[in-house]
Order: C-alpha cells, then structure tokens, then sequence
C-alpha cells in the first residue's frame, strides 16, 4: 500500500506524475475465478508503455521486449486501475519505459495498492515498418 503522503484521494496521484491510463475493468475481463485476466493487464501495460515511448519517439513505434513483469496483487472488476510510465532508457533506436499499475478498491473506504509493474523495451519504426533512430531530445 502507497503511503497517505503519496497519493491524494481523487484516484491515484503520485506527487509529481500523472496516468498515461485509467481502466475500470468489467465482468467479461475475468477469469474462472473472477480475478482479471493476466493478459488483460498486460495489453493495458503495453497501451500505457507505448504513450511516452510514442511521445519521445515522435512517430510510430513497436514493442520488441517485455524485459520484465511483476503480478503482485490480483485486480478485480470495479477497481479503478492506474498505469503510470515513464522513460528510463533512451538507445540508438530503442526506448525503454517503466510501467507501475495501482489499483483504487473499496469506493466506501478507499484504499489503493499496487498491483503490478513491469519493464518494456519499444523501437521505433518507419512508415514501411524499418527500424529508425530516436529522433533527439528537444
């Protein structure tokens, strides 16, 4: 759980950053035992790691590694999930993007807890899908 200084209670905020992404997931994102997909989270995780890296980029971009990716807590239909990326590596034609997941449970007795965080290395790409450098930082 994020410390009470960390957050202000209007959704997850972490002091100084903003969500690329905020998702409720719903009942068809479960599995048998009602917790929400794995990969539901991982294709959210790459929507969100793919916003900054676009960004920097300044065009188009593709996912070329998932170097790490941590479940630490299941996600549940109704829980307000927040991704919050942010560029840890910049290489000649890669971009490297932390992503950390929250999710904001509760709506009675709001608590907030993180639930997931992974690692993931996207290239940038030309229109006929060849790799191209990163254009330089402005």
């Amino acid at each position: 759980m994020i410390g009470a200084m960390d957050i202000q209670h209007a959704g997850v905020v972490i002091k100084g950053e903003e969500p690329v992404l905020r998702v409720m997931p719903m009942p068809a994102d479960v599995n048998a035992a009602g917790d929400v997909f794995g990969g539901w989270v991982m294709a959210q995780v790459d929507i969100a790691g793919a916003i900054p890296a676009m960004r920097r980029a300044r065009g188009r971009i593709a996912t070329v590694a998932v170097n790490s990716f941590l479940f630490k807590q299941p996600i549940s239909v109704g829980d307000v999930v927040s991704f919050y990326a942010k560029i840890v590596n910049t290489g000649r034609t890669s971009i490297t993007v932390d992503v950390q997941v929250f999710a904001e449970r509760n709506p009675a007795h709001p608590i907030v807890v993180k639930v997931t965080e992974a690692t993931l290395t996207y290239v940038c790409l030309n229109a006929d899908g060849s790799k191209r450098e990163v254009p330089p930082a402005e």
